[in-house]
Formats: C-alpha cells, sequence, structure tokens
C-alpha cells in the first residue's frame, strides 16, 4: 500500500455532511431533467410531471453503467492503495460480471423481455474488453500519480441552486474527482462511452457542456473551493475505432475540456433557473400548467414520437 499522507482539503471533502432531500415536500432535480427540458418541454412534462411510463433500457446504457463502474473501481485500488494491486485487478472477469449484473437489472425492468440479442452482447462485450485494456495501457497519460489525489468516484452535488425556491434541490453525482496537491487545482472529470467518439458537433452542443459547468459551480460552492481552482473535463470512451494505415496504435480514448468561465457559467446558471422559475411554484410544488412541444427534427427519437394521446405536435 502507498505510504502517502492524503491532503487535509481532500479529507474535508471526502467527510463533508451532505444535504439531505425530505421528498414529502422537496424537490429534486437533475441534469437529465434539465436537458430533458431545454430539449422539450413537453417532453419533460410527460416524462417528470405526469411520469408517462418511458422505457430507458438498452444496451448502450448498460454497458455505459458497467464500464464506468469498473475503471472507478480500478481508480480507487490505483490511489488508495496502489498500482501494483490495480493492475493485478482482473478487469476483464469484472467487467463480465458487471455487464451480465446490469444487463438482467434491465432486463427485470424491462418486464423481462430482451432488449439486445447474444451477438450483440458479445459484441458489446468485446469492445469493452478492448476500451480497458487501452485504458490500463495508457493509463499515465490520463491518471498520473505523482503529486495526485482520489477525491473520489461518484462525488455528491446536493444543493439549493436558487434559494427563492429553497425547496427544490439540484443532486448529482460527479463521476471521478481528483486533486494535484503541486497545483492546488481540483479536476472534475465525467466519463462518457461513445460508439466512435464526439464529433466537433457533440462538443458544440451546450447541453452537453452545461453538466460539467454546473458540476463545477456546485462543487465549488458545496464543498467550499474557489471555482478559479477546478478544471472540467470529459473522458470519452471509444467502443469502435477507425481503422487507419497511418496509425500502429488507434486511440480509444478522446478528451475534451469545455469552456467553463464566467460568461458560460451565467449562461447556464440563467437557463436552470428559468427552468426552475417555469416548472415549480416558489414552495416547490409543481405548476398546474401544460407544456408546448420543441418540433424538429429529433422529434422521430422521441418516446413519445406519433403517440397523439400524449403529444399531438410530432
Amino acid at each position: 500500500m502507498d505510504k502517502r499522507t492524503t491532503p487535509l482539503i481532500v479529507e474535508n471533502i471526502q467527510n463533508t455532511e451532505q444535504l439531505s432531500v425530505d421528498y414529502s415536500y422537496q424537490k429534486s432535480i437533475s441534469y437529465s431533467q434539465f436537458s430533458t427540458y431545454l430539449s422539450c418541454p413537453k417532453k419533460w412534462e410527460l416524462q417528470y410531471k405526469e411520469k408517462v411510463p418511458v422505457s430507458n433500457v438498452s444496451i448502450n446504457f448498460s454497458f455505459g453503467t458497467a464500464i464506468h463502474e469498473v475503471l472507478q473501481h480500478y481508480l480507487d485500488v490505483l490511489y488508495n492503495q496502489s498500482a501494483p494491486e490495480a493492475d493485478e485487478l482482473d478487469l476483464e472477469t469484472l467487467f463480465e460480471e458487471t455487464l451480465s449484473k446490469e444487463y438482467k437489472k434491465a432486463y427485470d425492468q424491462n418486464d423481462k423481455v430482451h432488449f439486445s440479442s447474444p451477438g450483440e452482447l458479445t459484441e458489446f462485450y468485446e469492445d469493452g474488453i478492448e476500451i480497458i485494456r487501452y485504458f490500463k495501457d495508457h493509463r499515465r497519460d490520463y491518471f498520473d500519480k505523482k503529486n495526485q489525489y482520489l477525491v473520489g468516484c461518484e462525488i455528491p452535488i446536493v444543493i439549493i441552486p436558487n434559494t427563492a425556491y429553497s425547496n427544490v434541490i439540484y443532486k448529482g453525482y460527479l463521476d471521478v474527482v481528483m486533486y494535484d496537491e503541486s497545483t492546488n487545482i481540483f479536476r472534475i472529470i465525467d466519463l462518457k462511452t461513445s460508439t466512435r467518439g464526439w464529433t466537433q458537433d457533440n462538443k458544440s452542443d451546450e447541453a452537453k457542456q452545461f453538466q460539467l459547468i454546473f458540476y463545477k459551480k456546485y462543487f465549488a460552492e458545496q464543498y467550499n473551493v474557489p471555482e478559479d481552482n477546478i478544471e472540467v473535463e470529459f473522458i470519452i470512451l471509444k467502443r469502435k475505432i477507425y481503422e487507419s494505415k497511418f496509425e500502429a496504435t488507434q486511440n480509444r480514448i478522446q478528451t475534451f475540456s469545455p469552456a467553463s468561465g464566467k460568461i458560460k457559467t451565467k449562461r447556464a446558471t440563467t437557463l436552470l433557473t428559468s427552468f426552475i422559475e417555469d416548472v415549480f411554484e416558489t414552495n416547490g410544488a409543481l405548476k398546474d400548467k401544460s407544456y408546448k412541444a420543441n418540433v424538429s427534427k429529433g422529434c422521430k427519437y422521441c418516446p413519445f414520437y406519433k403517440r397523439k394521446e400524449y403529444c399531438s405536435e410530432s
């Protein structure tokens, strides 16, 4: 085991008592709920207000959850025990077991109806193994140990974003938070799985960027860390790679750090405030109103597409 003393600032964060949510009178919101509203207020109304049943099971979701758990476990052992112990972990077996567990959980939620085929499951499993192998082989490019400490995985954010709506609480969980003792900088990392990586359109998508902007702002507030001492980053894990005769080794990991300065943060928080004011009363109750759909090309991917009993605008 590494003989390192955890910095006090890291220990204080790890020991911070979290705000609790009393669901008998308080409401919690999340990035997913906010992004749904941004894309289409009607979809938000149906999913989160009317609670129309929607099946969210997919092999992509099961795969993403399994990859997250395995890599987070590896990082936990790496930083809290030692690099040799982390490298000795049988991550391939762990991934197989975790993927199977997540698929079974989703299968049960889906009324015991299969949503993938044996061939597709095998393909996703093999893709996951390639990601894990690449991650381990190139770990130092993304997670060095020199002066670096793991604050934690799934670090909670539980905070009131608008004091005028004290019963509306923002909840989120940060995939990975690192601390660099030499620079006094925290790094908030969100792991994303992708088929072939993010295009420029993906990177330019403000809704995607807002997730880490909220995490940065509310991590700073909740744990008393200056925003200037926080960096944010997406680590995108690619299932597939474009074969090229010009590259001997294909990169299965892509990184992207969105702008998270004052202007971008103000825009994000202004939109979040508008969302809260539009759907909640000041006491936290949902407003008695209906919402219009944002009709777009993306409607065909909506679970309510052409379901006129729910949305007459698609």
